[in-house]
């Protein structure tokens, strides 16, 4: 079979990958759809905050092995399959982007899935980890001197274009494909906060107290 044929099958086991709704379906067997309360999303933040961190937590780490799976995968495959190394990466992004998309649209849930932090997190742990540092420093800075989540990943978002530029520069390799990835994760993951934003804007969104529990 030839490596149009791989590359598509790739592409849609990372979406269907993506689409797995981990935070719902811990939610379910604790008796609880977690749609229906908090933020009403099925993301680890939401999971953590409805059902507490034993369970958040464990969620976050298969949110994140959507994205970082589908991508080793995709690289490990092309290349033990005659590809040259930009196609490979090629296909990886692509990956990348129909695993977080899968997160964002699952077709379990007829598409109204999460927000795609951790699921972009594993992605770019397999694509670009020099700039998931960055991101993850910037992420860390916002959260501890907010409180605020959603206002960490915003920032975070924000930054990841700019964390790519800085590391192609330093680096002095143009990833063209993957810095257009990180533009649109970055966008994505922006939109899908909208209404963070508007509860952030009137001083309403939900904070982690660090005195609690």
């Amino acid at each position: 079979m030839s490596n149009t044929f791989y590359a598509i099958l790739l592409i849609v086991f990372a979406y269907f990958c993506g689409s797995l709704p981990f935070g719902y379906w811990a939610g379910l067997m604790k008796g609880t759809d977690v749609r229906k309360h908090g933020s009403g999303n099925i993301g680890a933040t939401n999971v953590i905050r409805v059902l507490g961190k034993g369970i958040g937590i464990p969620v976050f780490i298969l949110d994140l092995l959507k994205g970082l799976v589908p991508v080793a995968l995709a690289e490990w495959w092309m290349k033990n399959h005659g590809a040259n190394l930009n196609t490979a990466s090629l296909i990886a992004v692509c990956c990348a982007a129909a695993s977080v998309l899968g997160h964002m649209f699952p077709f379990l849930l007829g598409f109204k899935g999460g927000k795609g932090v951790a699921t972009s997190t594993g992605a770019l742990i397999g694509l670009a980890p020099f700039t998931l540092l960055i991101t993850a420093i910037v992420w860390l800075a916002v959260y501890f001197s907010s409180r605020m989540v959603a206002l960490a990943s915003i920032a975070a978002a924000l930054a990841l274009p700019i964390a790519m530029l800085l590391v192609m520069t330093f680096q002095g390799s143009w990833n063209l494909v993957l810095l257009a990835l990180g533009i649109v994760m970055g966008v994505l993951v922006v939109v899908r906060h909208r209404s963070n934003i508007a509860r952030i804007l009137a001083g309403t969104e939900n904070r982690f107290d660090k005195n609690k529990p």
